[in-house]
């Protein structure tokens, strides 16, 4: 019998700070031991501890803090921004965001023309192909601090035989004073999901390493549950909830 592969030395650190993680020898909101003293220990250099540490982070178990070390993540610990989710109508009539925060569009904005994917098409009742008014941007607020990729899909058979079935109507929150001035009641329904970013959205973001994202998918409906608008949200979702009302 041949004999067994010994694990490379980063994994076995990885490995050994992941037990002690899940069994609590290194509790939530903690530092783990530092490089030097995992270096000493493990008998490597501290390039080798990086890269035990870097699986972690990677898995979520873990964050670094500049300055401070590497510290266990808690699972329990309350998010620092928690984010009122749905739109509201003011006095005035505007539809604005219930979170109150003014996002402004980066200077990437763009409105495109795109053609409806399977996905997309299914939930805007919509043939696959149709083509879509599409606004793109990232979006940032309180001096960049808070992040978020805004995507607004209107599909061309919405504005047919209306006063914008030549050009691309404004992203939401305007979006929807103009689909009420056209005779619509609207409902929104909201789809979300945890998931990892791709490489881009990472960097749009500033995500660290491991941290997921937050899909939401917003979809617009008339009075007679015709589907209108289809807005993709994209938030950070290392320290943050949503919250709706029920």
């Amino acid at each position: 019998m041949p004999p067994k592969k010994t694990q490379p030395k980063y994994r076995q650190i990885a490995d050994y700070l992941r037990e002690g993680i899940l069994n609590g020898t290194f509790p939530a909101g903690q530092p783990l031991p530092s490089e030097e003293v995992l270096a000493k220990q493990f008998q490597v250099t501290r390039p080798t501890v990086r890269q035990g540490l870097t699986e972690l982070r990677a898995s979520g178990l873990v964050e670094a803090i500049m300055g401070r070390g590497t510290f266990v993540r808690s699972p329990h610990n309350r998010p620092s921004l928690t984010r009122p989710r749905g739109v509201r109508r003011t006095v005035d009539g505007r539809y604005v965001e219930a979170d109150g925060i003014r996002w402004t569009d980066d200077d990437s904005a763009t409105v495109t023309r795109t053609d409806a994917p399977l996905a997309l098409a299914d939930l805007l009742r919509i043939p696959p192909g149709e083509p879509m008014f599409t606004h793109d941007a990232l979006q940032t607020a309180d001096q960049g601090r808070l992040r978020q990729l805004h995507r607004t899909y209107v599909p061309f058979s919405v504005l047919a035989d209306t006063s914008y079935d030549a050009e691309p109507l404004p992203p939401a929150p305007e979006l929807y004073g103009v689909l009420a001035e056209l005779g619509h009641e609207l409902t929104f329904t909201e789809h979300v999901r945890p998931r990892m970013p791709l490489p881009d959205q990472a960097q749009a973001l500033r995500l660290p390493e491991g941290v997921p994202l937050l899909h939401i998918l917003r979809l617009t409906t008339n009075q007679t549950g015709k589907p209108l608008a289809l807005e993709e949200f994209h938030l950070p979702g290392e320290d943050l909830e949503v919250s709706y009302p029920l």
